[in-house]
């Protein structure tokens, strides 16, 4: 978990707070159709983002492609829309009999920009939460049976564990030099070559797992004492609270039902 600091206050925060914060915004955004209202929640979850984690080259990419990524849907969904069903008013592009009026890529872009607001909504506890400490945040405050959450877990640890060894797989293959040439012939080879050791290793990592966990009496008891606590502090609720109250806030100024 990276360390908090008075600037980068959400690494500090409980998992589950950074998930129920933001949950009824995203409820919501789901049946808003106004263009509005997903832009100021795009706009609130850019600086919760901004102020709430350290910036980095992975952060600013996202952030810079939720925009372009918004504008593309959009532009596609208006494509799609039936010309019967907006507002016919204003014409952005004719060719020939086809033509794409003002109403229809309002609500393409309405469309973009709502999955781009709940996207980085998601953002939020995405980037700033890990694993383990979301499994431990449900377990402890959310009384999930520690052997489910520390089982999925387990599995989810499984994938870098699978990235590790099939470079291993390759470089070794690349040594022997097995399945060598170009095509995708030599592609289909070469991946059927990887699958037999992969799945060796998995097994050989699968056991050593359960017997870690058997050695520790996993499963014998129906609780476990904690090494890592991650508790639900004050500043949690507040973080909360605020959000909704936000989030309302937002919902009453632009009112997106009311349309």
């Amino acid at each position: 978990m990276a360390p908090s600091s008075p600037a980068r206050f959400l690494y500090a925060l409980n998992p589950l707070a950074k998930i129920a914060a933001p949950l009824p915004a995203i409820v919501l955004l789901v049946f808003v159709r106004d263009l509005a209202t997903p832009i100021a929640f795009l706009v609130l979850s850019y600086a919760i983002l901004l102020v709430g984690v350290r910036f980095s080259a992975g952060l600013a990419a996202m952030l810079a492609a939720l925009p372009v990524g918004a504008i593309v849907i959009g532009v596609g969904f208006s494509l799609w829309t039936d010309p019967a069903r907006v507002d016919q008013s204003v014409i952005v592009l004719q060719l020939g009999s086809w033509t794409l009026y003002g109403g229809a890529l309002s609500v393409g872009l309405a469309t973009g920009a709502r999955i781009a607001a709940i996207v980085a909504l998601t953002l939020i506890a995405g980037v700033s939460t890990t694993g383990p400490d979301l499994v431990r945040a449900t377990v402890q405050q959310l009384r999930v049976p520690y052997r489910i959450g520390y089982t999925a877990l387990a599995a989810f640890r499984f994938v870098p564990r699978f990235g590790h060894e099939l470079d291993v797989i390759r470089q070794a293959h690349r040594v022997r030099g097995a399945h060598g040439g170009r095509g995708p012939f030599a592609a289909i080879a070469r991946w059927f070559g990887y699958v037999v050791p992969l799945m060796a290793g998995a097994i050989r990592h699968a056991e050593r797992v359960a017997l870690a966990m058997d050695a520790r009496a996993f499963g014998a008891y129906p609780d476990r004492t904690e090494r890592h606590l991650v508790p639900f502090r004050a500043r949690d609720a507040v973080f909360i609270l605020l959000l909704w109250a936000v989030s309302a806030a937002i919902f009453t100024f632009c009112f997106p039902w009311g349309l």
